[in-house]
C-alpha cells in the first residue's frame, strides 16, 4: 500500500528545518559555531538541517562576508551559490574547503588555538615544562617536527616525527611549508611543518613548539600572532647546576652551552613573555594562562 501523502506534516517539517537553519546561521554569525568543523561534518552528516544548507547562505552568515567576497569565493571554488553543503562533489568540496579555511582564519581567529613557542637556554627545563603542559591540559598539543633522518627503534611516523626524504624536505623548504628549519650536527635536517600546526589551531587546539631562538624568530615572522615565551632560570648559578646535573655533556660542552646561554639570556625581554622556572608546574601553568589569555584578548577584539 502506498503511504498516504501528508501535506500538513511535510509542511511543518519544512518550516522546522528553515527555523533550525536560521538558528545555525545565527550561531555562525555570533561566532559560536566553528564553520570549518561544520563544513567538514556536512560531508558525512545525516542531519538535513546541515546538509541541506545552501552554500551561499552558509558563507553569507559569516560577519564581514558581503556579496562581493561571497561571489569571489564561490567563483574561485567553481561552486554554484545554490549548491548545498551535503551535495558537493569531491573536487568541489576540496576547492571550497580552501575558501572556508581562508575565511575562518580571517574572521574567526578567536576560535583558533594559540601557537605557543617556548625558548630559553639549554638546561633551563623547556622540555620538562612542555611535557607538564601536555600531560595536564587536554587543549594543548605538541608540534611534530619533520626530519630527514631514519626512524629510531620505537619511533612512529606522525607521533614522534614526520620522516621525510631529502627531496621531500627540499620541496617543503621551496614551498615555504616550514615555520623554521635547521641542520643538526651537519648531518640531518629538522623543521616544523606549518600545515599540521595550522590544522590543529583551526580545531581550537593550542600548539606548543619548543625550538631555539633563531627558529623562534623565523616562526614569529610567519605567524606574527604566535606567543613566544622565554623561560629563564632563577639564576645563572642554578642554570650551571642543572646543566651539570644532567650529565649529558662533558665539561667542554657545558662551557660552550653556558656561553650560549649568556647571549640568549640577554634577549629575554625582547619576547612576548618571560617565565622563570622556579618550579615546573608553576612555570607550566603560567604559560597555559598566557596562551588562554591571548585567545581571550582576540575574542574581546572580535
Amino acid at each position: 500500500m502506498t503511504a498516504e501523502f501528508d501535506a500538513v506534516t511535510l509542511s511543518a517539517q519544512a518550516v522546522e528545518r528553515r527555523r533550525a537553519r536560521a538558528g545555525l546561521k545565527a550561531e555562525i554569525a555570533a561566532g559560536r559555531a566553528n564553520i570549518l568543523e561544520l563544513y567538514d561534518a556536512a560531508e558525512t552528516s545525516t542531519d538535513p538541517v546541515l546538509t541541506g544548507l545552501r552554500v551561499h547562505a552558509f558563507l553569507g552568515a559569516i560577519p564581514g562576508v558581503g556579496a562581493t567576497k561571497l561571489r569571489d569565493a564561490l567563483q574561485r571554488a567553481g561552486v554554484l551559490p545554490t549548491a548545498t553543503l551535503g551535495g558537493l562533489r569531491v573536487l568541489q568540496r576540496a576547492a571550497l574547503r580552501k575558501e572556508v579555511v581562508r575565511l575562518f582564519r580571517r574572521f574567526f581567529s578567536h576560535l583558533r588555538g594559540a601557537l605557543v613557542i617556548i625558548v630559553g637556554p639549554s638546561g633551563v627545563g623547556k622540555g620538562t615544562i612542555a611535557r607538564w603542559i601536555l600531560e595536564n591540559n587536554d587543549d594543548f598539543a605538541l608540534s611534530i617536527s619533520a626530519t630527514t633522518r631514519a626512524p629510531r627503534l620505537g619511533e612512529r611516523e606522525g607521533e614522534h616525527y614526520y620522516f621525510v626524504s631529502e627531496a621531500a624536505f627540499d620541496e617543503l623548504v621551496k614551498a615555504e611549508g616550514l615555520l623554521e628549519w635547521a641542520w643538526v650536527h651537519k648531518t640531518h635536517r629538522y623543521g616544523t611543518p606549518q600545515a599540521p600546526v595550522e590544522d590543529l589551531r583551526d580545531h581550537g587546539v593550542n600548539v606548543v613548539l619548543e625550538i631555539d631562538i633563531q627558529g623562534a624568530r623565523g616562526a614569529k615572522r610567519k605567524i606574527p600572532e604566535a606567543l613566544v615565551v622565554f623561560v629563564g632560570p632563577p639564576s645563572f648559578e642554578e642554570l650551571e647546576r642543572r646543566l651539570a646535573a644532567r650529565g649529558t655533556e662533558d665539561a667542554r660542552a657545558q662551557k660552550v652551552r653556558l656561553a650560549t646561554a649568556r647571549r640568549e639570556l640577554k634577549t629575554a625581554n625582547r619576547w612576548d613573555a618571560l617565565v622563570t622556572n622556579h618550579d615546573v608546574a608553576e612555570a607550566g601553568q603560567s604559560i597555559v594562562d598566557l596562551a588562554r589569555a591571548s585567545r581571550e584578548a582576540k575574542d574581546f577584539k572580535e
